[in-house]
This record gives C-alpha cells, structure tokens and sequence, in this order.
C-alpha cells in the first residue's frame, strides 16, 4: 500500500481541509504503517505557482501547513512529508509524460473550464497542464492509494489514462514503468461547505473570513462565526428528508457529525425540534473541542521554523530516493540517456 497525496500550501487551512482531508491522512498513514506500506504528504508548491501568488508569502504559508499537519496529527516518522519543490523529479516526470498526455484530455478537465473562466488565452500554460504535474505527482512513487475528492476523481482517472498510454507505447506488460493508481474516497470524508452559502464549498479563496472556520482561529472566533452562519428560520427536523433544500442546515447538521465521528441521522435524532439558537452554541463547543487542541499545538509549532525546515528538508530526502528508480525507468523506457 503507497499512499499519495498533495495539499495547496497557499492560505489558511479550514475546517473543510480538515474533516474531508487532513483527518483521513492521519488514519491512512497508521493504515499504511499497519500493512508495512508507505504513506507520502506532500505540500503542492509548484502546483500553486499556475495562478497569482506573493512570492514572499509562499515560503511562510508551506511552513505554516507543515505546523497544520503535524499539529493534526501527522507523524513525521511514519509519514514521508515534504515539499515539491524539494523534489526536482516532480517536475523532470512531468515534461517526460507531457508527450503521453494529449490536448484534448486536458481540454476536458472541468477544473481547468472552471479556473480559466471566459480569458482561457490569458491563462498561464501551468494551469491547463497542472493535471499532467498532478499524475507526475502520483506516479512518481508507484501510488496505490490516492485519496481523492469527488472534484478530482477526474483529474485521478486522467493520470491512470497517462499510466496506461505510457505503458502501452514504451514498455511491456510484464515489466510496466508505472503502476495505476486507484482513487481512495474514504466514507467518513465530509463535504463541508461555505457559512455563508451551504451551495459552496468552504474555500481558502473565499473573499468572507466569516465563511470558513480557520484551525487557527481562537475559541471566540470560532463561536462568532458559528453564531453569525446564514440558517433558516425553520426548527431542524428530527430526520434527513426534512432537510432537503435546506443548504445551510444540512452543512451545520454535517459539520457537526463530521465532528463528532457520528451520522447526520444521529445528530438529528437528538436535536430535532429545536432552533438554532440552541443547536448554534452546541456547535461551537464541539468545535472547540475538537479544534482546540489542533489551534494550540499549531501555535507551537509554527514558530519553530528551524524544525518545520528540518521536517521537509528530511521528508524530501526521503521523497528523492523513493521516487529515483520510477524516473530513471521512464528516461530509459523513452531512450533518452543520462549519467
């Protein structure tokens, strides 16, 4: 079992990055370490070079994620974490598969439609191929596993068509260069959407710091936000089809039983009947609770910048002797020679 997956280092990771990631990472790497696999985190820096960034504050946000991940529970000595571009072979994997991957594949990627928006020629070339840099990623380190999201089941499924096109043109069956990697959507992983319109996800980008519960936000912070979250005037039902149409319900319903390790049913069943002047300051507790560990060992860490270094300086050294023998394999299999 080869665990892979990548997190954008840019802005402040919330609660959304938390329950529909970080968390299952934390449990993947003790699955992986139990089967005696391999479990790599790694921070997606050249991702987040293919739109606008601060080049100063680039440096100063991997480190801060670094601090969130470890704070959360990530394990430095059973996980390999790093960042990418501590890894020259991420973006050497990349140009070799940019002759397999082909435009029209790209093309169809619904993110790229959806970042590029109607000035796709004035979009940076990073963008339209950060798919290809995606499978380069995964495929680098032979990944059996790569969690993913709904939103990018697409871009997973693009890099096993790479694999097996790459495979068919230049290797053999018996001795193929890349292993395809299946999706790993775990059950317990929440869809946690803005506070301020349940039609959205809760996003880093969000304009509104009132949208997003950030896990560096202090207790009153978060009992503030929770307080002021858009509702509706209408009491919670007592069973989930009650819920239907009801956006902003249905998100605190599930922010709450993503906290609590429960079902929404389950939530339902005891605070059915009541309004959410009563469920509101019920939610905030759990967050705190849950949450305030996480804030606290985060703000710990965070300012020790010596050791955060020292975690990725170490995690890519480790990355670079994993990912070695795949990139000499895939230069070998296209002909091309280099000491």
């Amino acid at each position: 079992m080869i665990v892979v997956s990548g997190i954008q280092p840019t802005g402040k990771p919330h609660l959304g990055n938390y329950l529909g990631a970080i968390r299952n990472y934390v449990k993947l790497q003790d699955e992986a370490a139990a089967q005696d696999g391999k479990c790599l985190i790694f921070l997606a820096d050249l991702h987040a070079i293919s739109m606008p960034h601060e080049p100063q504050d680039l440096h100063a946000s991997t480190l801060e994620m670094v601090a969130t991940l470890v704070a959360c529970g990530l394990d430095p000595a059973k996980t390999v974490l790093f960042n990418q571009a501590q890894v020259p072979a991420h973006a050497e994997l990349q140009w070799l598969l940019m002759g397999t991957a082909r435009m029209g594949w790209l093309n169809r990627m619904t993110q790229w439609k959806d970042k590029a928006g109607k000035n796709r020629e004035g979009q940076s070339v990073a963008l339209f191929s950060y798919p290809v840099l995606q499978a380069a990623d995964v495929l680098l380190y032979q990944a059996t596993h790569v969690p993913v999201g709904e939103d990018q089941k697409q871009h997973l499924e693009l890099a096993r068509d790479i694999a097996q096109k790459f495979n068919n043109d230049f290797a053999s069956e018996e001795a193929p260069v890349f292993t395809q990697p299946e999706p790993y959507i775990p059950k317990a992983a929440a869809r946690i959407m803005s506070l301020r319109d349940g039609s959205r996800k809760m996003s880093k980008s969000e304009p509104s710091d009132m949208s997003r519960i950030n896990l560096s936000d202090t207790a009153d912070e978060m009992a503030q936000k929770v307080k002021k979250a858009k509702t509706d005037p209408e009491p919670l039902p007592s069973e989930m089809a009650g819920l239907e149409g009801r956006a902003e319900a249905l998100n605190l319903i599930t922010i709450f039983a993503a906290l609590a390790e429960t079902t929404p049913d389950a939530v339902l069943a005891e605070y059915g009947g009541q309004g959410f002047g009563h469920f509101k300051p019920v939610l905030a507790e759990k967050l705190v609770e849950v949450l305030g560990p996480i804030r606290t060992r985060f703000v710990e860490l965070k300012e020790d910048r010596e050791a955060l270094d020292a975690i990725l300086a170490r995690g890519a050294s480790q990355a670079r002797e994993l990912g070695r023998p795949t990139l000499d394999s895939a230069y070998r299999a296209l002909g091309l020679v280099r000491n």
